[in-house]
């Protein structure tokens, strides 16, 4: 018999998942493509239970890291204690955690119903790790919406998009009503999948100077890029760059395709 569930820690963000057709969703994602998975903040087990099973039908390496250190007791009713990091996710070198677990060489999954207020920096960890080849993310929809654009339409691009679409192809998977768990948040979710580019449109060891590029790009996202690239760059670069792609000096960041931040990136780091 399972345990009950715990109360949920809302200073961490913390919502459990409760329904089965959402849980059956993501932890059904990329089958057959996956060689390892790993499990960020799995809390008392929700997802862990079915992703376990999983894992052990298709004979692949499975772990979680978890903050929280009321969970391993849930834990541990799905996956033995050599499985559990008991750590902060934002303080884990995810290349050398995954070199300590001999799993470095696969291709692997990452999957997370990401702690809202931390979700952010938890992408941009996940981003900068090549052994991630497959990621099933569960963020606020207001989030997701900034790295996949699936309910704005127009003026959608953001650094958060541009910086996880250069490293991944990202779909919706679906979307996740507040009454999907317990307690409900006050805001919709949606789960995004998002599987690694074989090529990615910047190269990975230039990440950190794309990162800077994209504040810069991004830092007053209703102003003309003219005026915010200026005082950054000689003008005649930004004049020829612009001139290059076709794209006025009045434009607004916001209003860019994805290929043309890319193609500014790449024209004016030179």
């Amino acid at each position: 018999m399972k345990m009950e569930l715990p109360l949920a820690n809302k200073s961490l963000g913390q919502h459990f998942l409760r329904d089965s057709g959402v849980i059956d969703r993501i932890c059904s994602d990329f089958k057959g493509q996956a060689e390892a998975v790993l499990e960020i903040g799995p809390g008392p087990g929700i997802l862990t239970e079915f992703l376990a099973l999983r894992s052990k039908s298709e004979g692949l390496p499975f772990f979680v890291i978890e903050k929280d250190d009321r969970f391993p007791p849930y834990l541990l009713q799905f996956i033995n204690d050599n499985q559990i990091t008991m750590t902060d996710a934002l303080a884990v070198h995810l290349s050398a955690f995954f070199k300590e677990k001999n799993i470095d060489q696969k291709n692997i999954w990452l999957v997370s119903n990401l702690p809202y207020n931390i979700s952010t920096p938890l992408l941009i960890n996940f981003l900068q790790a090549p052994e991630i080849k497959y990621m099933t993310l569960m963020f606020q929809k207001e989030v997701a919406d900034k790295v996949f654009p699936f309910s704005t339409t127009k003026n959608y691009m953001g650094s958060l998009l541009a910086i996880t679409q250069t490293y991944f192809d990202c779909k919706l998977l679906c979307k996740v009503p507040p009454g999907a768990f317990n307690p409900p948040p006050k805001v919709d979710s949606a789960v995004l999948t998002m599987s690694r580019r074989e090529t990615p449109l910047v190269p990975l060891s230039e990440f950190h100077a794309l990162e800077k590029f994209l504040r810069l790009l991004f830092s007053q996202k209703r102003k003309q890029l003219g005026g915010i690239l200026k005082a950054s760059f000689p003008l005649p670069i930004i004049e020829s760059s612009f001139n290059t792609l076709g794209i006025p000096l009045t434009i607004r960041a916001e209003a860019l395709e994805l290929n043309q931040v890319i193609e500014l990136y790449r024209m004016l780091k030179k």
